[in-house]
């Protein structure tokens, strides 16, 4: 079986820590939308905690992708010490490969397809909506650049290249 990259492992850090960002300034701290805040407006207290739970199994999901992305870096280190090819450079880049991928595949699916809930609801939703996603693109587009994939030719060398 072969070793886990430093590269994938950082998409899925990036990933999970960009999900728990969302998650913690934007729905808690901002309280700007929840989860499911397009479908079930959170009015009063049990539509508040309907949205409280899908909250909850959004920031569960974002726990798993940085637990998992962990184990993948443990792994990757465990290799002998001339096998392991430790590069800040690239696991910056893939962290910020993986918070703008996350941004990008939320936005699209949450915000446009399933508009379950906008960033910032109300007055130029969209607007924000489309900020958020331009957000990502240019987190994607500097972490590729990092890891050196857009030199290679694209994003998905990114995932394919082993470290």
């Amino acid at each position: 079986m072969s070793r886990p990259s430093v590269t994938t492992a950082g998409i899925l850090i990036g990933a999970g820590l960009g999900g728990f960002v969302d998650g913690i300034v934007l729905h808690q701290i901002l309280q700007w939308h929840n989860m499911l805040s397009s479908r079930v407006p959170p009015l009063d207290l049990v539509h508040m905690k309907y949205n409280m739970v899908w909250d909850g199994l959004f920031h569960a999901l974002t726990w798993i992708m940085t637990a998992t992305g962990l184990a993948l870096l443990w792994r990757a280190g465990a290799a002998p010490a001339d096998e392991r090819p430790w590069s800040s450079r690239r696991f910056g880049g893939a962290l910020l490969f993986g918070w703008g991928t996350f941004n990008v595949v939320e936005g699209v699916i949450d915000h446009t397809l399933l508009r379950v809930h906008h960033v910032h609801p109300g007055l130029h939703e969209q607007a924000w909506d489309l900020g958020f996603l331009g957000f990502g693109v240019v987190l994607a587009l500097i972490g590729s650049w990092l890891t050196g994939a857009l030199v290679r030719g694209g994003a998905s060398a990114v995932v394919r290249r082993p470290d």
